[in-house]
């Protein structure tokens, strides 16, 4: 068995383990950087009543804080199955290079844990959504953003 799949084992121990206490869903990660697991997470769903502390969510909070950094460049995610949008995103957003999962959307969905809709919200424009979003253009609403680029001290991400 290769890293990646001992890895991957790693990530399906963990969802059947925080699942079985009935912390949430069976899903689990690991985040890997230089070849060493900095940070493991399981599904945490219903324990902290957070829609979303997912896996993936979870492992990049804790790899953030054991990096001191809110980017993970570099680093590798792995998953149980393939990230649901947010968590995805979160990966973007924290610079992860590589993603790496065992089951696919399409195991997930056969067991209640579909996002097909999601996707489909997120690929059509906001006026489409089931959602309900308004957009209300006020005067001053690009003042923050102003104060912010004015701002010698930002740290930019």
């Amino acid at each position: 068995m290769n890293l990646d799949d001992r890895l991957l084992s790693e990530t399906l121990d963990l969802a059947i383990k925080g699942s079985k206490k009935g912390d949430g869903g069976p899903f689990g990660a690991l985040i890997v950087c230089n070849g060493e697991v900095i940070a493991r997470g399981w599904n945490q769903v219903i324990r902290r009543n957070d829609p979303t502390a997912h896996a993936e969510i979870m492992a990049i909070r804790d790899a953030c804080a054991a990096l001191s950094s809110f980017h993970l460049a570099g680093c590798t995610l792995y998953a149980s199955s393939e990230p649901c949008p947010m968590c995805l995103s979160a990966a973007y957003w924290a610079r992860i290079r590589r993603v790496v999962f065992a089951n696919s959307r399409e195991v997930a969905a056969k067991v209640g844990f579909c996002d097909k809709e999601l996707y489909q919200e997120l690929s059509s424009g906001f006026a489409s959504h089931q959602l309900i979003v308004e957009h209300h253009v006020l005067p001053d609403a690009e003042k923050p953003f102003l104060n912010w680029l004015n701002n010698p001290n930002r740290v930019a991400y």
